[in-house]
């Protein structure tokens, strides 16, 4: 456990200087490249005979940079991933039943889920590093709700040939203990009313739910692929994919939901 709380604690470090110590990318684009590379290599231990983890791996990150650099795709890669993530929920729900997704076209789906979790992060950094830490504070309240909750009363297995100690009861209180942060933030921060407020609400439901999908997706793909943590960087914790997986669904989710808003002019950040 103290291994573990070390750990977390040097990464908050290092996240919160990327953050805010610069509004130059000059710190944080670099992280972003790091993430995305280690996450692309993890990722391959997942796939099925995976011959060639260099190649993937470079793919990952010369796509990503590119994208990064022209945002015109940025939409694109998020609704595509949109996409892999409607697709995944009923895998989850389906498994160990049907496994067809298994399969080469991991590949494809590793390049947009991984590069549209980073364009989606530099997105809301480029918009405030409070709105990348705004999603970061989402997942992780919820997340540590829906363990104490679920710890406490779950009866009701949520998925339980993918992760059976989740419940129904943890996260109806991952959901609760999310809400009111963003309620919190909302009201007395950012100070919206009517519509935007409603609006941001019903984005971060959505974003806690899609936080879930992606834990349970990773959870399935281990499963799937026979190993316990996606890889042994982080010390007590396993990979960086066992750290992000929420992230890699809530953040491109919700930074399409804040574009769309945006857009709509209801919310005028």
């Amino acid at each position: 456990m103290w291994q573990r709380i070390k750990t977390a604690v040097i990464l908050i470090i290092i996240v919160g200087i990327a953050l805010f110590a610069s509004q130059s990318p000059i710190l944080f684009a670099p992280l972003l490249a790091v993430g995305v590379t280690i996450a692309a290599h993890e990722w391959t231990k997942l796939m099925p005979k995976w011959r060639q983890p260099v190649v993937f791996v470079l793919m990952v990150l010369v796509i990503t940079l590119l994208s990064l650099w022209f945002k015109v795709t940025w939409i694109a890669w998020w609704i595509a991933s949109l996409i892999i993530w409607l697709m995944a929920l009923s895998w989850v729900t389906k498994f160990p039943t049907h496994t067809s997704w298994y399969g080469r076209q991991l590949a494809l789906m590793g390049v947009v889920i991984l590069t549209s979790s980073i364009t989606a992060m530099f997105y809301l950094w480029q918009l405030s590093p409070w709105w990348l830490l705004y999603v970061f504070l989402l997942v992780w309240c919820a997340d540590s709700g829906a363990y104490f909750v679920g710890r406490k009363l779950g009866r009701r297995k949520m998925a339980p040939n993918v992760s059976p100690n989740k419940s129904m009861e943890g996260l109806a209180g991952g959901l609760v203990t999310g809400l009111m942060v963003v309620i919190g933030i909302s009201v007395f921060k950012l100070q919206l009313t009517g519509t935007a407020l409603i609006a941001i609400v019903l984005l971060s439901a959505l974003t806690i739910l899609a936080s879930v999908l992606g834990d349970l997706f990773e959870s399935m793909l281990k499963r799937r692929a026979g190993v316990k943590d996606s890889g042994t960087i982080l010390p007590g914790h396993g990979g960086i994919l066992d750290r992000i997986d929420s992230l890699l669904s809530a953040t491109p989710i919700f930074a399409l939901g804040f574009w769309g808003l945006q857009q709509l002019g209801i919310l005028v950040i």
